[in-house]
């Protein structure tokens, strides 16, 4: 690793570093937005319109996450959401402009943090050009998940952990607190920042002390109160959260070990940085292990950066592997140590050598940008799914869904639209009628794209479903018949039996496709029934339809 940490002296080359990182920055944003506001063929994902649901139903807390998600949305809609409407047709804009600006703000913290560490304008810029087409960093720049405002306050985190150690600012530990608990209220997972602040000062002996004095505990209590409207609404809503979280880290079955976890959980962080970019990681961490590393900035990045990777490797033991996002932050400040390594391996290189190097950078940073293309604009690689794609049949009627992940964020202005012409059926017949799905991934999905955006109920618990922010508000079928009696209810996807016994009349299914190039993407059944009667007690229709 160099050891040369000066800032360039000629102030114009700086700053013509920093123009083409704003530039790229600026660039990104002003695409994004136009790809949303003219030709993004994806509908919102199932946890998008879940959020939105939220939204429309602000609270301390939520079920499953925090409320920082559904803030944000709520807020993007009230101020833009009649222009989102006007130019698309739907929130849809409004719904991902939080993602959009989260994705910025990012990015800004990757080359300042750079700056920090590095003194190296180039390398920061480096780092910006590299990291923007990066499939995952792309994605969350335009789908407004948990993730966006989770990994722009982990990234200004960084940030201002370093101002607070290394430049001994006082208001930084404040600020940083500020960020943590921020970062808190999006994703729960924040709190791995400060328990890994914490293991990089009692690992470098100069540091040590500041575990010890005021900045570090103003830091923590800050953060803490990021907890406090979480804990609120858990204690409220009998602690459910905890039951969710025990069952998705798979630690709810107590003796289930899955040995192939880890081999499982690092294949899929190799195919998610390219393996290129996973290998040079894993070289990086290699290199700059603090055992060896003299410099306690770089050591820094380490530290906050293989803790995270860890936690979830060691998670992938009970969970089979997880999802593929959880250790995302692992790789902001890995990253910057990535680049830098990379940046040395060129500048030692010589000859044909740095030919090779530097060609792989180009084709793989060709690659990256062509797989978030892809993944925006699927349709392009259709051609050559389609060679791989099997015929439908009547046990797999959307095969094209196993190769292409973007099919879950199609379609469903489709089924809203049929379900509409049956609400206006039923209207025609003298009853209006209750929305509900069998999964509560599509209740927000309807609750937007329909007429009118109704108020859509999830039926999961009665078909086996996990528990989620429905099964709490107030009133709903399952926990509330009472209220419903006698209805006329439009249910999607009604696939795990009959419904005879819970109305007095059930009206043929019908069967709702969405093709694209004359492939069906997906497919949903859905059902009428007349004359509500109820459901079995939760959790036992499932066993008995």
């Amino acid at each position: 690793m160099h050891s040369d940490t000066h800032t360039d002296p000629k102030t114009g080359a700086v700053w013509r570093w920093r123009w083409a990182a704003i530039f790229l920055i600026v660039s990104a944003a002003v695409l994004r937005l136009l790809y949303l506001m003219i030709s993004c063929p994806l509908d919102l994902a199932p946890d998008e319109a879940h959020y939105w649901d939220w939204s429309r139903n602000l609270d301390w807390s939520y079920y499953s996450k925090g409320p920082a998600v559904a803030y944000l949305i709520r807020g993007s809609c009230h101020l833009a959401g009649s222009w989102s409407t006007w130019l698309t047709g739907s929130e849809m804009l409004a719904v991902r402009l939080p993602a959009v600006l989260c994705g910025i703000l990012l990015l800004a913290s990757l080359y300042v943090l750079t700056v920090q560490v590095y003194r190296r304008e180039k390398w920061a810029f480096a780092v910006v050009a590299i990291a923007l087409p990066l499939p995952v960093l792309a994605a969350g720049g335009s789908l407004m998940t948990i993730d966006a405002p989770y990994s722009c306050c982990w990234g200004w985190a960084l940030v201002l952990g370093f101002q607070a150690v290394f430049r001994k600012s006082s208001w930084a530990w404040p600020a940083l607190g500020l960020v943590i608990g921020l970062g808190i209220l999006a994703k729960y997972t924040m709190v791995l920042f400060p328990i890994s602040l914490g293991i990089f000062l009692l690992a470098t002996p100069d540091y040590r002390s500041l575990l010890l004095r005021p900045g570090f505990w103003i830091m923590t209590a800050i953060g803490a109160l990021g907890c406090l409207p979480i804990l609120m609404w858990k204690a409220r809503n009998g602690w459910v959260t905890f039951s969710h979280l025990l069952t998705h880290s798979g630690f709810h079955r107590e003796t289930t070990v899955h040995w192939l976890g880890p081999i499982v959980y690092v294949g899929g962080q190799f195919a998610l940085l390219l393996g290129y970019y996973f290998l040079a990681w894993v070289r990086a961490m290699i290199r700059n292990r603090p055992w060896i590393e003299p410099r306690p900035e770089v050591r820094y990045l380490w530290w906050l950066s293989l803790p995270i990777f860890a936690f979830f490797l060691v998670f992938s033991l009970k969970n089979g592997g997880g999802e593929l996002n959880w250790p995302v932050t692992a790789y902001l400040s890995g990253m910057v140590l990535t680049i830098a390594w990379l940046a040395d391996w060129v500048t030692q290189a010589l000859g044909m050598r740095r030919f090779v190097i530097v060609s792989g950078l180009v084709l793989i940073s060709g690659l990256s940008l062509a797989c978030t293309l892809l993944i925006h604009h699927s349709a392009l690689a259709r051609p050559l799914l389609e060679s791989f794609c099997e015929s439908p049949t009547s046990l797999c009627p959307t095969p094209m869904r196993r190769l292409d992940p973007t099919c879950r964020l199609k379609g469903w202005r489709t089924l809203a639209a049929e379900v509409d012409r049956l609400r206006e059926q039923c209207r025609s017949a003298g009853a209006e009628p209750i929305l509900a799905t069998e999964r509560w991934s599509e209740a927000g999905e309807l609750g937007f794209y329909c007429q009118g955006q109704p108020t859509v109920y999830s039926l999961g618990l009665a078909f086996g479903d996990r528990h989620s922010q429905y099964d709490l508000w107030r009133p709903n079928p399952l926990a509330d018949p009472a209220h419903f009696l006698g209805k006329t209810f439009i249910i999607v996807h009604s696939l795990n039996g009959p419904l005879e016994r819970v109305f007095e009349h059930v009206d043929p299914p019908r069967i709702v496709t969405h093709t694209e190039g004359g492939h069906p993407i997906a497919q949903w059944k859905v059902v009428v029934g007349h004359g509500f009667r109820g459901f079995p007690s939760t959790g036992t229709v499932k066993e008995k339809y």
